[in-house]
């Protein structure tokens, strides 16, 4: 015979699913009425018209669209560049800030003084430095190429940040798996590799995650620069036709790489909790 709950349990079953059902309807019932007050506050306002005009123009989005969508592709190439090199860097520094040798104290000052220096720097500002500085020194061998040295800087700068994000989680581990695995025979070098940075990595993925979200909208910094991606596309459009709807359009760009990536770091950091809670 199949197992059925008792009286009391389908009871409580009911209500509890009364409950959520009340809740779903509270809670659609309250975003529909803030919603629709929200857009007639809007389109009933006295510059509303000026507004359209301006921002929302159909054939300008349509105009537009062809240099905005090849502007973009310069974003998602320096995303997907500076990605991993920003990973690999992270994960040295933070290495080498966890080390214990007395050989690696220059390198442990190097690391410290990076992750200061570059996390106290504005992104823009670095930005600026590597874009126009580095050109000027006039190195043999050393590339020119604006968006190769936007790249660069954005690297510099989120590498800094991910090291920090990468050495919480080393830090986190205890101190009792480090000691099992040496006391299974692993060297430094294995624990850290097999033991160490597997559970580091995952139990900082969600804030990771969140870094190179803010890496994807910070590659339109190079537009500062001269680099004609998809906001310098879009402001040029504006500028020389007096209409910002490139500008909406831009951002729809943007938040199409973007909303995916927070909506994938909430579900790691649900997965996270949930097993952590054994549930």
């Amino acid at each position: 015979m199949s197992w059925e709950p008792s009286p009391r349990e389908a009871e409580r079953r009911a209500v509890r699913r009364a409950l959520h059902r009340r809740g779903v309807l509270i809670a659609v019932g309250i975003t529909v009425v803030a919603m629709t007050a929200l857009v007639l506050i809007v389109t009933t306002s006295p510059g509303w018209h000026r507004v359209q005009e301006t921002f929302l123009s159909w054939d300008d989005a349509k105009a537009a669209f062809p240099a905005i969508a090849k502007g973009f592709w310069i974003n998602v190439k320096m995303f997907l560049v500076a990605e991993p090199i920003i990973l690999a860097v992270g994960i040295l520094v933070a290495l080498t800030r966890n080390s214990v040798s007395p050989w690696l104290t220059p390198a442990r000052i190097l690391a410290v003084l990076y992750t200061d220096v570059f996390r106290g720097l504005p992104t823009l500002l670095v930005v600026f430095i590597a874009c126009i500085g580095i050109p000027a020194l006039g190195l043999t061998g050393v590339p020119t190429n604006l968006v190769v040295l936007g790249t660069f800087a954005l690297v510099l700068c989120y590498g800094a940040y991910v090291a920090e994000v990468i050495r919480a989680g080393i830090d986190s581990i205890h101190p009792s798996q480090v000691a099992s695995a040496e006391a299974l025979g692993l060297s430094r070098a294995q624990t850290t590799r097999h033991v160490v940075l597997p559970q580091a990595i995952r139990r900082v993925a969600p804030p990771l995650l969140n870094d190179f979200v803010s890496l994807q909208k910070d590659t339109s910094l190079v537009a500062s620069v001269g680099v004609f991606e998809a906001l310098l596309a879009a402001n040029d459009y504006g500028n020389f036709n007096f209409n910002y709807t490139p500008l909406l359009v831009t951002g729809l760009f943007f938040l199409a790489i973007t909303i995916p990536l927070a909506r994938f770091t909430d579900y790691l950091g649900h997965r996270a909790l949930i097993r952590e809670r054994g549930r």
